[in-house]
């Protein structure tokens, strides 16, 4: 393990009581490999997602966190982008232009050390729980680099820390790890360029499929943070994408 506080956190400051607190299960864990680079896709629950799977996962995990947990004002600011620094999170600011080139930018620095990068391909966490379209970044990550793309599916975390929580309830979590996915020789079988913006889309649609079937949550073809957008003004769901509605399908 590189880093010497993420160490820390993991095995003497936090991890102890996370296990005790939520006693995480896993499976498929070993779908991981134990060297070389890869990039775990995860749908996202709660900000404990990003304590929990690498509490669980022997090798240290690269997760992109949101800017605003790097530059928040006063000392709970101050404190929070020490604790991103120190465990070697890396921030994205999510709203701009040019986020995804600078996600893709960083990810490849974090691939090329040979190491693991994290990332939801939902960009924010689900408003409830179900599974929403993906963000094309990661496909393009995974097409542009070739390195294995390793879907992931988080159970309970939105329970054991509903969104504006901070201390975690006392729920069971777990994860459950699936195949790992070449993205070239899946774009290979499929006579698809991997350098096209349609692969991306099409890989991208491929992997929240594996997310939907690992989690069996169900899918909604409308990007989270529209709906998140849509609630937050009060105007409800975007018509069709409420739980139930026609925008919503057992499988994307």
């Amino acid at each position: 393990m590189n880093n010497k506080w993420y160490w820390a956190f993991k095995y003497v400051f936090f991890g102890p009581a996370l296990r005790l607190w939520n006693r995480p299960w896993t499976e498929g864990m070993d779908n991981i490999p134990d060297r070389g680079p890869a990039i775990l896709v995860s749908n996202h629950q709660s900000v404990m997602d990003s304590f929990f799977f690498p509490l669980m996962c022997p090798r240290q995990i690269t997760f992109l966190a949101k800017a605003e947990y790097f530059n928040s004002p006063g000392l709970v600011g101050r404190a929070q982008a020490w604790f991103f620094k120190a465990v070697g999170q890396l921030p994205v600011e999510r709203g701009a232009d040019s986020a995804a080139e600078a996600m893709i930018s960083a990810a490849k620095k974090v691939l090329e050390k040979g190491d693991l990068f994290a990332i939801y391909p939902e960009g924010t966490r689900s408003p409830d729980g179900r599974i929403y379209r993906g963000r094309t970044g990661m496909a393009r990550l995974a097409m542009l680099t070739g390195v294995p793309v390793i879907p992931l599916a988080m159970f309970g975390t939105r329970e054991a820390n509903p969104i504006g929580t901070w201390v975690p309830r006392p729920k069971k979590v777990g994860m459950k790890v699936g195949d790992s996915i070449a993205p070239w020789e899946w774009a290979k079988e499929r006579d698809l360029d991997v350098n096209s913006r349609e692969t991306a889309r099409e890989f991208t649609n491929f992997i929240m499929d594996k997310l939907v079937e690992l989690s069996g949550k169900p899918y909604v073809d409308v990007y989270a943070s529209d709906v998140k957008a849509s609630l937050n003004a009060g105007h409800g769901y975007p018509a069709g994408s409420e739980p139930g509605g026609p925008r919503e399908t057992e499988a994307r």
